[in-house]
């Protein structure tokens, strides 16, 4: 890397970077209430991981996934020097922030996925039950019962057994997968953290100013 420092991030890359730092936080500090900020900040990140995923496939050459998906061996490799404190340096992802990359974005659209479910379990959001099924379903219930006791008996009893049921069941399932991965992945980024303050003191350079500015600087030796 020269003195004067290289330009690695795109504009795209920093806003995705930092509005999903916010949006994530927002949400994970939310999801107790359930409540609109909640659910709109979810829908935000989910429009920001479709877009990433896109991204990496046109984008410049160091948002592509290409450039930072590598074979395990090197990720391997690196780590081993890394450890040794003499990992070679990498103007975009090294390998191993790479795989970290593709953790990332993967548990957050996990928990993206899970939350709509649980919404959906509310009947509400674009993953919610078809209600005319339910309506057709109950119609036919009407018309087999022999009078309006044994309907009324039927519709009761189909009723409390969705309420207690399999729509509550389904719901508390999406729902412990959707904090389990939340959780899994607020542990990535931690990793993540630690990981950027390693490689910043091990290469010399400023890892988060580069991804306000865009371009990765050495660190003065003063």
């Amino acid at each position: 890397m020269s003195g004067t420092g290289v330009k690695v991030w795109d504009l795209f890359i920093r806003v995705f970077h930092w509005s999903l730092v916010i949006l994530f936080v927002v949400t994970y500090f939310t999801g107790e209430e359930e409540n609109t900020l909640h659910i709109y900040a979810g829908y935000a990140i989910g429009v920001l991981i479709v877009a990433r995923f896109v991204w990496g496939f046109v984008g410049p050459k160091h948002a592509q996934f290409s450039d930072f998906v590598r074979r395990p061996s090197e990720v391997t490799g690196y780590m081993m020097a890394m450890l040794s404190g003499k990992a070679p340096h990498y103007d975009g992802h090294n390998p191993a922030g790479g795989y970290m990359v593709v953790a990332l974005l993967t548990m957050i659209a996990v928990t993206t996925i899970t939350g709509l479910k649980v919404y959906g379990e509310e009947g509400y959001g674009p993953l919610a039950g078809d209600m005319s099924v339910i309506t057709v379903a109950y119609a036919d219930a009407d018309a087999d019962a022999d009078d309006d006791d044994e309907r009324e008996g039927y519709e009761n009893r189909e009723e409390d057994e969705h309420e207690s049921g399999e729509g509550e069941s389904g719901e508390e399932f999406w729902e412990e997968i959707h904090e389990v991965a939340a959780n899994i992945t607020m542990l990535l980024i931690i990793l993540h953290i630690l990981g950027v303050i390693v490689s910043s003191r091990m290469h010399r350079e400023n890892l988060v100013k580069a991804m306000i500015t865009g371009v990765k600087e050495p660190l003065d030796k003063s």
